[in-house]
């Protein structure tokens, strides 16, 4: 079986996704032994931000890259089934994610899950219609 790493490298909707993990040097970590959530944003989801994430991907912002990306992988194996409505679940990163059902579709901030539980060795992969903003754990 795959890791979720392989699952997310050979989607090509996820080809911005999987670019910014390699460069963050994330991908040692999410192919360990887990299990691991990655809410992975489709390309589109990218390129509706702008120059934004582009600029993240530029070397010296590769700790900015971490912290951005960290939100998109919780720890744990999270199928569908899993998320129950007003649900707040940290991340990677140490913000959280909250989880809003609305008409039967998982909304995880505000990103609807397209597709969802494609598991693999370590994890499971779901993938969300847009990028999403986190509430801190901390205050500022």
């Amino acid at each position: 079986m795959p890791t979720i790493i392989q699952i997310s490298n050979a989607d090509r909707n996820l080809s911005q996704f999987s670019k910014g993990i390699k460069l963050a040097g994330l991908e040692e970590k999410l192919n360990g032994f887990g299990p691991f959530t990655i809410l992975g944003p489709v390309n589109l989801a990218f390129g509706r931000m702008g120059e934004l994430y582009e600029t993240l991907l530029q070397p010296g912002n590769k700790s900015k890259l971490i912290d951005f990306l960290s939100d998109y992988v919780l720890t744990g194996k999270k199928l569908l089934l899993d998320f129950r409505n007003n649900q707040k679940i940290a991340s990677l990163g140490g913000n959280q994610v909250t989880v809003e059902v609305k008409n039967g579709d998982i909304h995880l901030n505000g990103a609807k899950i397209l597709a969802r539980d494609r598991q693999g060795s370590n994890g499971v992969v779901h993938l969300l219609d847009t990028t999403f903003i986190v509430e801190t754990s901390t205050p500022n």
